[in-house]
């Protein structure tokens, strides 16, 4: 599988972006994906997650929305009332085994390039 994320660019507190992430392949309905973030000098943490359920940070639930089109192979991240500290890389991955509710980067096994975020204060 291949990942390739975009949508990112700079954007005002209080602001709202939308992340695209397109898949190749085939299965694409069969795998768990995640999108991470990493800010910089920051370790990658998990942002959210979707395979038959949706699962968030708690630094982003009630602000961002992860969602799937298993038809256009594409998941998205429409992030609102987007602060400061969302300023980070925006990674798309996929794990082929799980069933979405994994946190940890070790369980996802394909990742995308990474998509710049950053909110102006």
């Amino acid at each position: 599988v291949q990942l390739q994320a975009f949508g990112g660019g700079l954007v005002q507190a209080g602001g709202f972006l939308r992340l695209s992430c397109a898949a190749s392949g085939r299965t694409f309905s069969n795998y768990a994906m995640g999108w991470f973030r990493q800010a910089p000098g920051k370790e990658r943490e998990f942002v959210a997650a979707i395979r038959y359920s949706t699962y968030y940070a708690d630094s982003v639930k009630g602000r961002f929305t992860i969602s799937r089109d298993n038809a256009k192979n594409t998941v998205y991240l429409q992030m609102n009332s987007l602060k400061p500290e969302d300023t980070a890389v925006y990674y798309c991955a996929a794990d082929s085994s799980g069933d979405g509710s994994s946190r940890s980067r070790s369980d996802y096994n394909y990742w995308g390039q990474g998509t710049q975020v950053t909110v102006s204060s």
